[in-house]
């Protein structure tokens, strides 16, 4: 099984993306800016809240080894276990031993990126253990056999008639297309496998080194139901999702909810200290906490693309970008998709596997000003396009060779006047032969990679004239 999970390529999936896509993502996403907005502009010290949790980030990364030392010691000292996982197989390899010490045969799942990450599911199933995503939306796309499409909502893409017939075909019923039916019978259907599972899994937003405090933040209970009714709770977390101190959470607890739901605060925020020290008490038996590098540590020696983990996945950068509403979640080829993929993937998966991903963006800006946590994304964007183009001293240069070609060559003709003018005038020459209603189609490679998937409008050479024209009116 592989480390990471499976990347399928932006280019290959932007050929065949459904029309329904787009128009699902663009409704759902446009809800989530307005509710941002909203809560935004109720906070006059908004401004300095981001600048607050960009430097407790940024302080985090630079000390992270000294937190989660920390961390490790007070989760053991409140009875809980701590294991480290280099990769994605030692993650997998602990968690399933621990399932397999305390006969495991069914497990119940909060919505986790990180078991995203490491395939998880795939290796529970593979060693005959039923594993149940709780949060409705990872619940339909597991039933829909498919991954995540958005950081927030992984069913954004998905309408509630096709909801209806997937819960119709998996689940044996005349399913209704009524949302609020739809959660009722998700509900019932979950709740029962709550009161079987032996084991219970979770991610986790923020790890406490003060107190090793596990934070889970979500809004339908489930991920209280997971944590609490099973008598063994594993979480599976980053690394850099760890936070120096409670004071620190009360910055992200403002900026989260707002910058991804547009809430003042989660409906559920719970801080999970270890497992249950008596039997009045309400939890699990056994606590485990497995702390996940998988290329991290890596990450954290460029002290341009490690900013990447200040994210605390509001979504927000995905919500505002015009290359995510276009082509939607599954169209970058991994687990988290838009601007916050575009700069996590290669840097995770390294460039010479995902070296098309820092390219699908308009560099327009729009996630750096929305970030709650003020992540330089276009910087990194540009950062991560150098290193597939020219290579530095992390990856070897990626990009084809004609592709190299191509982008000295136009680089060139760009800088130079004369040759600028020369190529206006030459290319309106090639329209007939790929021209097809006044767009260009199917033209040679490496243009091709364009045009197979959005067609170019026709070359013209009149910007010129109607420039001098126009100044000559004035």
């Amino acid at each position: 099984m592989s480390n990471t999970p499976t990347y399928i390529g932006f280019e290959e999936y932007s050929q065949h993306i459904p029309a329904s896509i787009p128009a699902a993502v663009q409704q759902a996403t446009s809800r989530f800016i307005v509710g941002r907005a909203a809560r935004v502009a109720e906070l006059p010290e908004w401004e300095q809240l981001r600048q607050a949790g960009s430097d407790i980030r940024l302080h985090t990364i630079e000390n992270m080894d000294v937190y989660l030392a920390q961390f490790e010691e007070k989760v053991k000292a409140a009875g809980g276990h701590v294991h480290w996982a280099e990769t994605a197989e030692d993650a997998r390899q602990i968690v399933l031993e621990i399932a397999k010490t305390h006969h495991v045969k069914m497990a119940v799942k909060s919505k986790s990126m990180a078991t995203e990450e490491i395939n998880l599911n795939q290796a529970l199933e593979a060693a005959g253990i039923e594993a149940i995503e709780t949060d409705l939306g990872e619940y339909i796309i597991q039933i829909a056999g498919t991954g995540p499409s958005h950081i927030l909502a992984p069913a954004v893409h998905l309408k509630k008639e096709e909801v209806a017939a997937l819960f119709s075909k998996h689940l044996h019923m005349n399913a209704p297309d009524d949302p609020i039916e739809l959660a009722q019978i998700a509900r019932k259907t979950l709740r029962e496998k709550f009161l079987a599972a032996e084991m219970g899994i979770s991610g986790g937003n923020f790890l406490i080194a003060e107190s090793g405090t596990l934070v889970l933040v979500t809004n339908e209970g489930n991920g209280r139901m997971c944590t609490t009714m099973p008598d063994l709770h594993v979480a599976v977390v980053g690394i850099d999702k760890i936070i120096p101190d409670w004071e620190s959470l009360t910055v992200f607890l403002k900026l989260l909810a707002r910058s991804a739901t547009g809430q003042k605060l989660s409906t559920y925020t719970q801080f999970i200290s270890g497992a249950r020290r008596s039997e009045g008490e309400f939890g699990p038996n056994e606590f485990h906490i497995v702390l996940l590098d998988n290329g991290r540590s890596n990450i954290l020696k460029d002290p341009i693309g490690r900013e990447v983990f200040k994210c605390i996945r509001c979504g927000s950068c995905v919500n505002v970008c015009p290359v995510y509403k276009n082509v939607g979640g599954f169209a970058y080829g991994w687990f988290i998709s838009g601007p916050i993929g575009a700069i996590f993937a290669p840097q995770m998966l390294g460039t010479q596997t995902a070296r098309e991903l820092p390219y699908a963006s308009t560099l327009c800006g729009a996630c750096a000003d929305v970030c709650p946590v003020k992540i330089p994304i276009p910087t990194i964007l540009r950062h991560l396009r150098r290193r597939v183009a020219q290579g530095d001293e992390f990856s070897k240069p990626s990009m084809p060779a004609p592709l190299q070609v191509t982008a000295s060559l136009t680089s060139a003709a760009l800088a130079s006047h004369w040759v600028y003018r020369f190529g206006t005038r030459l290319l309106p020459l090639i329209n007939p032969l790929f021209r097809h209603n006044n767009w260009l189609t199917n033209m040679p490679y490496p243009l091709s990679r364009w045009t197979k998937v959005r067609p170019l409008p026709a070359f013209g050479a009149h910007f010129r004239q109607w420039w001098k024209k126009r100044r000559t009116t004035k």
